[in-house]
């Protein structure tokens, strides 16, 4: 079969659904591959750079002309008259939102595969082009921030003042909300996050951010954010949690959708006016309405206080050689389930839950919406079972197994009263009282100090030299055996501080 590769024509699109290193991957799974003249262009991708892997560069009609057409956005209504019968198409097609064109492709018998419609499933995620694009996207939108915002990240003292890091806040905290995090904490900025799900903290703390929960309880679903339909007493709890944190925030980047197609708006206009002048929002939720009253789509605005709201929909084409790649990749992994035998057919077979899941139309039928997959109900039924009865029963058996060790212990060392040298016994009872202590104590100290936490206490083992002192004047291979005791522990005495020094350093604003 031959697989076309279109120039996309899409307004602000600079992406390419294939590159040159997945076109060499498609034809060895079989297949011819034709790429129309300056596809991949403005990807940074030449006409030259498909050739050199044996793609053929053709016209727009001879590559619409092929047996599978790779794009990624939809086609244009007057592309669809262009497209082969029987013919396949892959590509972002968001189904609910074009159902007329979702029509127009099935008069033409075309068989039709979304990329924005693969399953939650690890498996499927090789194929989650909607993941690797809100990676992307959450990335650029820290970037642009920045450009707008005009000023430096990272908090700096120099001889002419000190400069205090940018105060950023990201709410929702899915795909594109930890890449806009990470992008931000590794700027310098001092960043909060909100998200309605309390089971994200720990994982958002770890990256050593601030996270801000509202207190408000209510049953949240947490298999994606903001996925169920937020009440509207939670809406106004929200809101009035924002109003109180907007005014010391210098950049908003928002990105919570509920349910895929709806875009909760808590950033009014009276919020706006709180921010200080020179502050920024990035809407991510744009495409779906956005989540501030006053953005957009497609431009940036600044309002009468003098904060500017970007509402590009177009920041993975703005990192188009990366986004096609990713992209690219990820089509190839969906022709690869569609192309088990590598003979450069594809089969839609129905039987792969996968395939069904983002077949829109196969032979002049709309098979949109797909059932529910059985493993994912498997899950949702597990985690509760999890949460409600696994937890518990674990639970009683480790208080089972701690009382029963605490009285054999106890047993132990009644025993050892009566058996052992008073001198023994004092030193033992002093291990284990270091030992209930020991544990207390790492066990209250976060996770992310860990690491510097093993290094200080490496250190601090290093006790051991004053044994190695008070034996080094017997002499003879008493006196070596301390001198080589004496080098070691010194060294991982003061390794360990300078160390443990060093990383808690990262920790500091400069």
């Amino acid at each position: 079969m031959i697989i076309g590769i279109p120039k996309e024509r899409f307004s602000n699109e600079a992406r390419v659904a294939a590159t040159p290193f997945t076109v060499n991957e498609l034809l060895k799974l079989g297949f011819s591959v034709c790429v129309e003249s300056n596809a991949g262009v403005l990807a940074n991708f030449n006409n030259l750079d498909y050739e050199k892997v044996n793609a053929k560069i053709v016209d727009r009609d001879t590559v619409f002309a092929s047996d599978i057409i790779l794009k990624v956005n939809a086609p244009l209504f007057d592309e669809v008259d262009l497209f082969k019968h029987d013919s396949t198409l892959i590509s972002f097609i968001y189904p609910e939102q074009n159902s007329i064109l979702i029509e127009s492709l099935k008069n033409r018998n075309i068989n039709v595969i979304a990329m924005d419609a693969a399953p939650h499933i690890s498996r499927a995620q090789s194929i989650d082009a909607l993941r690797s694009m809100a990676n992307i996207t959450g990335y650029k939108a820290v970037i642009e921030a920045a450009h707008e915002f005009g000023k430096c990240f990272t908090g700096q003292v120099t001889a002419s003042g000190k400069i205090y890091p940018a105060k950023v806040m990201v709410i929702g905290a899915d795909v594109a909300g930890f890449s806009a995090i990470r992008t931000a904490k590794n700027l310098g900025a001092f960043v909060r996050v909100f998200d309605t799900r309390k089971e994200l903290e720990e994982q958002v703390k770890s990256l050593g951010v601030e996270f801000i929960l509202l207190d408000f309880y209510d049953k949240i679903d947490i298999s994606d954010s903001y996925t169920k339909i937020i009440s509207r007493n939670f809406l106004d709890k929200e809101i009035k949690l924002f109003t109180h944190q907007i005014k010391n925030i210098d950049i908003i980047i928002t990105s919570v959708v509920i349910n895929r197609n709806i875009a909760p708006k808590f950033l009014t206009k009276e919020m706006i006016n709180l921010m200080k002048p020179g502050g920024i929002i990035v809407d991510l939720a744009v495409l779906y309405g956005g989540n501030c009253e006053l953005t957009q789509s497609d431009k940036l605005i600044t309002t009468d206080n003098g904060i500017k709201i970007i509402g590009y929909t177009d920041f993975p084409s703005r990192l188009s050689p990366q986004s096609s790649q990713l992209y690219s990749i990820n089509i190839l992994n969906l022709i690869k389930f569609l192309c088990k035998d590598k003979n450069g057919q594809i089969d839609i077979d129905f039987n792969d839950s996968i395939i069904r899941c983002v077949t829109i139309v196969k032979q002049s039928k709309i098979t949109w919406v797909p059932p529910i997959i059985e493993k994912n109900c498997r899950l949702e039924v597990n985690e509760h079972i999890v949460k409600e009865n696994k937890k518990p029963k674990k639970k009683n058996k480790l208080l089972i197994i701690k009382y029963s060790l605490f009285v054999f212990t106890i047993g132990l060392f009644g025993w050892l009263i009566d058996s052992l040298p008073n001198e023994f016994l004092s030193h033992f009872t002093i291990f284990l009282l270091s030992c209930i202590v020991g544990n207390y104590a790492v066990r209250n100290v976060a996770y992310i100090l860990h690491t510097p936490l093993m290094f200080v206490t490496n250190a601090i083992s290093g006790i051991l030299i004053l044994g190695a002192l008070m034996q080094i004047n017997n002499g003879g291979f008493v006196g070596f055996l301390s001198f080589i005791a004496i080098l070691i522990t010194s060294i991982n005495i003061f390794g360990g501080f300078v160390i443990t020094h060093r990383i808690l350093k990262m920790f500091h604003k400069k």
